[in-house]
């Protein structure tokens, strides 16, 4: 920590410059935490769940967006030769001595006064602390570990942009459901809502101890905070091990060569097809205007509707689930568009799996931002943050089951298309009907992976007094089945129709 104030005069004077602002924010935000004796019960569990949760995040997710280098690095050990578990057990107790670490001390010690105030006992103010440190602290050395395995000499294009897309996911759903709380005075109950809900989940577990609404409630995120401690505990001693028995690959000329997506992807298999697979989706015209209609079809359906009389609120929620279901079914056909391309999967005798996972990744990486930003606009137009869940239920639902159900289609009946460099609007001449067949039963299929978690939503939008968080689980639980089961029978088929797929890109 030290080390930090020596070097270059001007690095010297920032640093100083920055750690004298930390310390002023943190006496601010203490401050403010203990004045939380003042306010009520309700609004003093919320401000700590949400907070607590936001700064755990940033833990596990701040090491990788900012690309910082650790210095408590396990491979600068390695020239003394230490044990594994020795090392990370003092790596790990002397991750609690840094500034940021300090800061959220300093904030949680601030917390536990208000949190007295409000008659929370000692033993839960102090497990609540120490659970948060030891969370936050473990998040950060998990993050940097797993960074560590694949971390480049520079940051890419490609990767800055994923990291983008990441912040955007979490940052505008977020912005949109705080924008769209009427404050009046009290804690509106959809906030209170989604603290209960991270009180229950990894990063907000530890803060939601000391003022949870009951002994049971209290018992559970002590149970889920310490199993989230244990198991990333568990992770830091494996990744340890791994760091030190495992030899850093060169990528210096891997980066130097500008191969872009193939030097940021791992370099396997799966890790190749996802690498092209994204070339193509995001310079190929005739992927991009696959892409580019699905939105534009999917707020142009709800016209008639509206037009028929439909209710607007009702309306507004139809086009995130058709955004799904499409973008779920784009790549029903992935394999006609590799042209004779794909005689290198073939040829080079892939498995089956990592060809349909690998063609999946772009779809994953276009469709989930598009929805995570559409559909809390959507909810936002409907009006009722409470059906939330639902939906997101029914879009994973038909996002997934139509990736799931694609990678079936794919390779069982595919068809002609466009082929590189032509317009794509241009279509060949189809001498059979099972290109529309398969396009049929993927959309069928998906609607009918879906049907579960929609009709329990509407039953939550007509009023029934139907648990959302339900229909989120069936929907993604219906999904992810259909997905995998879908991946693992295609893989299957690409094994064993390898001929037929080479006589096919041949033939078209």
């Amino acid at each position: 920590m030290l080390g930090a104030l020596r070097g270059d005069r001007r690095e010297v004077l920032r640093r100083a410059i920055g750690i004298v602002i930390l310390i002023a924010a943190t006496v601010v935000a203490a401050r403010s935490a203990a004045g939380l004796a003042d306010a009520s019960p309700l609004t003093t569990a919320v401000v700590t769940v949400l907070a607590g949760s936001a700064v755990t995040l940033g833990f596990a997710v701040g090491p990788p967006v900012t690309a910082s280098i650790d210095p408590l690095d396990p491979r600068r050990f390695a020239v003394v030769g230490p044990e594994p578990r020795p090392l990370a057990a003092a790596l790990l107790l002397a991750g609690f001595l840094s500034v940021p670490v300090l800061v959220v001390l300093v904030l949680g010690v601030s917390l536990a006064i208000a949190w007295g105030a409000h008659g929370a006992s000692a033993w839960a103010s102090v497990a609540s602390v120490v659970l948060g440190l030891a969370t936050c602290v473990l998040f950060a050395r998990v993050s940097m570990a797993l960074g560590a395995l694949v971390q480049r000499p520079r940051q890419s294009r490609e990767l800055v942009g994923v990291y983008l897309i990441a912040v955007l996911v979490v940052v505008v759903p977020v912005g949109v459901f705080l924008g769209s709380l009427e404050w009046r005075g009290v804690v509106p109950s959809q906030l209170a809502s989604a603290a209960e809900v991270l009180a229950w989940t990894p990063i907000g577990a530890a803060w939601g101890i000391a003022l949870a609404p009951s002994a049971g409630a209290a018992v559970g995120s002590f149970v889920v905070a310490l199993a989230t401690v244990v198991l990333l505990a568990l992770a830091w001693f494996v990744l340890v091990d791994v760091l030190l028995t495992t030899t850093r690959r060169p990528v210096a000329v891997r980066e130097r060569g500008g191969l872009g997506w193939f030097a940021i992807l791992p370099g396997t298999p799966g890790g190749a097809v996802a690498a092209r697979s994204l070339s193509y989706w995001l310079r190929d015209r005739r992927y991009l205007v696959n892409v580019i209609i699905v939105p534009i079809a999917a707020v142009v359906s709800t016209v008639p509707l509206l037009v028929a009389g439909v209710p607007f609120e009702l309306a507004v929620l139809l086009p995130v689930p058709i955004m799904a279901l499409f973008f779920g079914w784009l790549p029903h056909n992935d394999l006609a568009y590799d042209s004779t391309a794909l005689w290198m999967h073939i040829a080079s005798g892939m498995r089956g799996a990592p060809d349909r996972i690998g063609r999946l990744v772009p779809v994953l990486l276009i469709g989930i931002p598009i929805l995570a930003v559409t559909l809390p606009l959507a909810v936002v137009a409907h009006g009722r943050w409470a059906i939330f869940p639902a939906m997101v239920g029914v879009c994973a639902a038909l996002f997934l089951a139509g990736l799931g159900l694609s990678s079936i289609s794919s390779v069982v009946a595919p068809y002609a298309v466009s082929r590189p460099g032509d317009s794509p609007f241009q279509q060949p001449q189809r001498t059979g009907s099972g290109g529309v067949v398969a396009q049929g039963l993927v959309m069928v299929g998906a609607i009918a992976a879906a049907s579960p978690a929609a009709w329990l939503t509407w039953q939550a939008i007509n009023g029934e007094t139907v648990d959302t968080i339900i229909a989120l689980w069936v929907g993604v639980g219906a999904g992810a089945i259909v997905l995998v089961a879908g991946v693992a029978i295609g893989a299957a088929l690409f094994e064993r129709r390898g001929t037929r797929l080479m006589e096919f890109a041949e033939a078209t």
